[in-house]
């Protein structure tokens, strides 16, 4: 990963085929350039997102995953080699312990809504999501570190759990899903 690019229309990929990171060249649906589109777009979700007003901690932990995004996608870009470290997921379950410890309790399941940055957020946790998915696919296919899977499995749990708290940013709350328990309890 010594070298930098300086060069963005290369016209390498016409053929339908792109570099990886280790000099090689795949087929642009292999199931691993999935995976790097698919964590690219995340990190890209999640820049949208910090256009948003939030706390100053959650941008600063929200910054944080994009750089360990960033490592996860040179992560898959080279076959074998490892950036995405294990601490970057004890990260990930001490931000959901903290985030989570301030939310009551569901009693119904939430619609993605609320307001413009937890739907945003919610957006980050279905992407995240299938990158997850992606991820998975390539891991039955080739050999590949737990950590890439873990990161993304808590970090879909973990854009929930901000999207809630967004919602509750200047008192709003979340957008409860009407369902028909819901409203047999209502009316009793």
């Amino acid at each position: 990963m010594g070298n930098r690019l300086t060069q963005i229309a290369t016209r390498t990929g016409d053929a339908g085929t792109t570099g990886l990171g280790d000099n090689t060249r795949v087929s642009k649906d292999n199931l691993r350039v999935h995976a790097m589109g698919d964590v690219d777009e995340l990190n890209s979700h999640i820049g949208v997102l910090l256009c948003e007003e939030m706390a100053p901690d959650v941008r600063t932990l929200l910054v944080e995953i994009q750089h360990q995004l960033f490592n996860l996608g040179g992560e898959l870009s080279i076959p074998g080699y490892e950036l995405l470290k294990p601490e970057a997921v004890l990260a990930l379950d001490e931000a959901l312990a903290t985030y989570n410890e301030t939310l009551p309790r569901l009693q119904e399941f939430i619609l993605p809504a609320g307001t413009r940055a937890a739907s945003q957020a919610h957006v980050c946790r279905t992407v995240a999501r299938r990158a997850e998915r992606a991820v998975v696919a390539l891991g039955n296919e080739e050999a590949l570190k737990e950590t890439p899977r873990q990161y993304l499995n808590r970090l879909s749990d973990l854009m929930f759990v901000l999207a809630r708290v967004l919602n509750r940013m200047n008192g709003g709350d979340d957008v409860y899903w009407k369902s028909e328990r819901m409203a047999q309890g209502a009316a009793e």
